[in-house]
């Protein structure tokens, strides 16, 4: 039944012990207030967990290892502007799903908005659409985390880690979401330390703090060109290339529908949600956009290591050995920080992971209750 034509009776009160009202899900109460929701599901995450998931539940592998692509296609100034044109966009939407899923917060997030608000089509479209990719990303970074934990050695049975991987995500999301916000809260500051300390280490290493005593600057957007060529040569061939970043930063830059997909768990959705949106901005701007910078900042792109890594030519690919920061490590000659940034990988690889997980079961369940899946599910 869609959200909107349910009947449920709300228990709480707003103003001056009148009850609140409500349409469908919604319970419309005083200061964000809300009652439990009507699709079974429980508000149990709190401000604290869902700010850190907005932060950095959907970062994964891309923002560190993955850009390493964009760049050597594009080049430091296409690959910058790429992350700043898609994150401009993409607050555009982050500004729609805000208004409608803090109006509407409702389980299943913005599949079932989507059949709401444009039509029921688009609804079962969308909400497919979003289950499937979910669910192929699960695997997708089950595989990462095996790579990247080959970094250390290769005597890991390879069947170990997918059934490890595969049990985690599951005692962490059949228990009670509760359980799945905390791990995603210690979980994501993982993530929030990973990407500083790589800032500080282009920063400081840029600035001549490095064993090479080597000031380089912003030298890799002078030589190479900043706006490399791709496929073609001339002013096509960086305008593929830019398109190449562009590419990248379109499987790099997500976030608004994660928030938008934890909605229906959250304690007080009309205040903890509306301030999740709004960190967005800042996160798009200090770590995709920033992370662009810094990436084209610390090594060339047309770096032979990079390179062999982007064309599958070299080793490591897919570890931290293949990120441009490890690589401009290991050019300057800095030997310990590696195996941190593969360690705070593994975390952000497993939390990747687990968000991918908790928002396919969710849609699924969001597709159910419309009668777009079937009821078992």
């Amino acid at each position: 039944m869609p959200f909107w034509d349910s009947k449920e009776k709300s228990a709480a009160y707003a103003d001056g012990g009148s009850p609140d009202y409500h349409d469908s899900d919604i319970i419309y109460t005083q200061e964000g207030e809300i009652a439990e929701n009507t699709d079974q599901l429980q508000r149990r995450l709190g401000n604290r967990q869902i700010q850190l998931i907005a932060i950095g539940g959907s970062i994964g592998t891309a923002l560190f290892v993955s850009i390493g692509g964009g760049l050597v296609r594009g080049g430091p100034g296409s690959l910058f502007l790429a992350y700043l044109i898609y994150a401009c966009f993409l607050g555009l939407v982050n500004n729609c799903i805000a208004e409608m899923t803090v109006l509407f917060p409702v389980s299943g997030g913005f599949i079932r908005l989507a059949g709401h608000f444009v039509d029921e089509a688009f609804g079962f479209m969308a909400g497919w659409n979003f289950f499937i990719y979910e669910a192929l990303l699960i695997p997708f970074e089950i595989t990462a985390l095996t790579t990247v934990l080959g970094y250390w050695s290769d005597h890991i049975p390879a069947y170990s880690i997918p059934i490890a991987c595969i049990v985690l995500y599951g005692l962490l999301n059949i228990l009670a979401v509760r359980a799945y916000g905390e791990a995603e809260f210690w979980l994501s500051g993982g993530k929030v330390i990973l990407i500083f300390l790589l800032f500080s280490f282009t920063f400081v290493t840029m600035c001549g703090g490095n064993p090479a005593n080597d000031a380089y600057g912003f030298r890799y957007w002078k030589s190479p060109l900043a706006f490399a060529e791709h496929l073609s040569t001339g002013s096509i061939g960086r305008f593929e290339g830019f398109l190449a970043a562009l590419w990248s930063a379109s499987f790099c830059v997500v976030g608004p529908e994660y928030i938008s997909m934890v909605a229906a768990e959250a304690k007080r959705p009309r205040i903890y949600i509306k301030n999740a949106f709004k960190t967005v901005y800042w996160r798009f701007g200090i770590f995709f956009i920033a992370g662009a910078l810094f990436a084209g900042i610390v090594v060339s792109s047309k770096d032979p290591t990079l390179l062999d890594v982007v064309n599958g030519t070299g080793t490591g690919g897919g570890t931290a050995a293949a990120s441009p920061y490890v690589i401009a490590m290991s050019n300057l000659g800095i030997g310990v920080l590696p195996h941190i940034v593969n360690a705070l990988l593994v975390t952000s690889i497993f939390s990747a992971g687990n968000t991918y997980t908790y928002c396919a079961t969710r849609s699924l369940y969001g597709l159910a209750l419309e009668g777009r899946a079937p009821k078992i599910m």
